[in-house]
């Protein structure tokens, strides 16, 4: 069942068409990944769904809500949470107040249970969690930020390139702690330009080239797929 859909989506910036009448959904339980190169228009497909854009034109639907008309702390209040590209996480704050910043729309609630399941799932933000955030290396941080997020208890997780900037042994790990928070029953729309990665742990996924899909499908298929080899997969 489909817990997010996207139908014919138009995003302008100014004059410049930026994405150009796609459409696609993503289903309870999946990973689906948006792979492309730079300027595919892979963020701005996130932005448009999180309500930092406002689209032209097409329909988001989010567990039956339309998201269009949804201001952007509303759609977070709807159970959709997004780790931005760049962590943005707050550096000067602690770990621990980073995380309790991302429970804001459950002030009222009891979070013990949930700083324990971030720091099981998460073990170095626990040794780290009164250290300064701006002073964790850059996978820590992108921790960070993915724990910050699941912090609001969402039902889905908009990932905007989270491997950028990171070692390639870190970069596994984060993709482990992907998976990790799917398996845990959070659906996961990951937009990344490490197309290998990206596709060894996702479903589905769909190409992205100048605003427009030129591509869909399992993403075995498509890893196995000879022109998305040649463009993302160095061959």
């Amino acid at each position: 069942m489909a817990l997010l859909t996207v139908k014919d989506l138009n995003v302008f910036y100014g004059n410049i068409h930026a994405i150009k009448g796609i459409s696609f959904e993503v289903n309870e339980g999946e990973i689906v990944t948006l792979i492309g190169a730079n300027g595919a228009g892979k963020t701005s497909t996130l932005h448009a769904i999180s309500g930092l854009l406002r689209p032209k034109s097409g329909s988001i639907t989010f567990d039956g809500n339309n998201l269009v008309t949804t201001e952007a702390h509303k759609i977070l209040r709807l159970g959709l949470a997004q780790v931005p590209e760049g962590r943005r996480i707050f550096a000067s704050l602690t770990v621990m107040e980073n995380l309790e910043l991302g429970a804001y729309i459950r002030a009222k609630e009891n979070l013990d249970a949930d700083f324990e399941q971030i720091f099981a799932r998460l073990p170095r933000l626990k040794e780290r969690r009164k250290q300064l955030a701006g002073t964790l290396s850059g996978g820590e941080q992108q921790m960070l930020a993915i724990g910050r997020a699941l912090m609001s208890k969402p039902k889905m997780l908009l990932l905007d390139e989270p491997s950028m900037g990171l070692s390639p042994l870190l970069v596994g790990e984060i993709f482990d702690i992907i998976k990790s928070v799917n398996q845990g029953g959070v659906t996961v729309l990951l937009n990344e330009q490490n197309a290998k990665k990206a596709l060894e742990i996702a479903n589905r996924a769909y190409v992205l080239e100048t605003g427009s899909i030129a591509m869909s499908g399992e993403a075995s298929a498509l890893a196995q797929d000879e022109k998305v080899r040649q463009a993302y997969l160095g061959g």
